[in-house]
């Protein structure tokens, strides 16, 4: 702690700022291939119209939603390369099932448009596995994350819940996805599943955030031992209100002329920011749990400014990207078409 206080200048803030980025990075993809990552996940087996129609939604985007992943490993990578180091030695085999279930996604999106009809379902299963396997191999290096990448049954069995958890939060921003994006029947059917899984999601948020201050006692100490514990207090609080909003909006759905139907998303937005937010508060300044700090873990300052004005141009242009993509693409689905 003592070299800490004795860093100034850019030794001292950009980690700081390297570490912020890196969030964002991982926020925002949670966000936009959260979504994508639970609608192939809550593809149907008994509606093929269907199917077509909830791909057809993320048609536009899923692909470059996984940029996002990339930026902020590559973050990582360049301006934490001990960090980098660590994290992938004890994750190495959940981010192998990672890549394989993100490359059975892209290969069967655009095989089931060009396989034969009948191999069509086949390719929508494959496209649902891959999802699967995506997510909870996402969730599970989470949980192992939290954890410290401790070598235990009780470090496994949270990794577990911690995929679970993981699943049906993106299988909850999936279906309001689908609430927001289509009409009709398939949108009934996602208001539906938005609900159960909304239930499922708290449950598991709730779980995961009694857990995890009893295993680590510097965490414990972070939110309850300090005198503004009531104002800590205002995140879950707001967080579960939230899922209340969602599931009394979608009770009574549908509105008339679709009133409110971007609710539900904006509602598991906010959702999984205030959970990044008790994340970041729970572990700062340390990128690997009680191992490593972001000082210690940073590459040289000179490193870093070098790396800071090449992000002040990558950043802004696929953020800028990003959002005319999805204000092009805005409004209800239509049928996807590749030629």
């Amino acid at each position: 702690m003592n070299e800490i206080t004795q860093l100034s200048g850019a030794a001292y803030w950009l980690p700081v700022i390297f570490i912020g980025l890196m969030g964002l990075a991982f926020f925002i993809y949670a966000i936009l291939d959260g979504y994508d990552l639970g609608v192939g996940i809550l593809l149907p087996k008994d509606s093929e119209t269907q199917r077509d129609t909830m791909i057809a939604s993320i048609g536009p985007f899923w692909d470059a939603n996984e940029t996002w992943l990339v930026l902020g490993i590559g973050i990582m990578l360049i301006a934490f390369p001990s960090a980098h180091s660590i994290i992938l030695f004890h994750l190495y085999l959940p981010v192998t099932v990672m890549l394989a279930g993100l490359i059975l996604r892209g290969v069967a999106f655009d095989f089931r448009a060009k396989a034969p009809e009948d191999h069509k379902t086949l390719w929508d299963n494959i496209f649902k596995l891959g999802s699967l396997l995506a997510t909870l191999s996402q969730g599970y290096m989470l949980g192992i994350y939290v954890m410290g990448f401790e070598q235990s049954a009780a470090a496994y069995l949270f990794g577990a819940l911690s995929a679970i958890c993981v699943t049906a939060g993106y299988s909850f921003i999936g279906g309001a996805w689908l609430v927001m994006k289509t009409e009709g029947e398939l949108q009934l059917r996602a208001a539906r599943w938005t609900r159960q899984c909304g239930r499922l999601t708290a449950v598991g948020i709730l779980s995961v955030s009694m857990v995890n201050p009893l295993i680590n006692p510097a965490i414990f100490e972070k939110w309850f031992g300090s005198p503004a514990v009531i104002l800590l207090l205002v995140v879950p609080a707001i967080c579960f209100g939230l899922f209340l909003v969602v599931d009394r909006y979608l009770k009574h759905f549908p509105y008339q002329n679709d009133f409110g139907c971007w609710i539900p998303f904006a509602s598991i937005v906010i959702i999984f920011l205030l959970c990044f937010i008790g994340l970041a508060y729970s572990f700062f300044p340390f990128v690997v749990p009680n191992q490593l700090d972001i000082w210690k873990a940073a590459s040289a300052p000179e490193s870093l400014m070098f790396i800071f004005y090449g992000t002040a141009v990558v950043l802004p242009t696929i953020l800028l990207y990003t959002i005319f993509s999805y204000r092009v693409f805005w409004g209800k689905a239509t049928q996807l078409k590749y030629y």
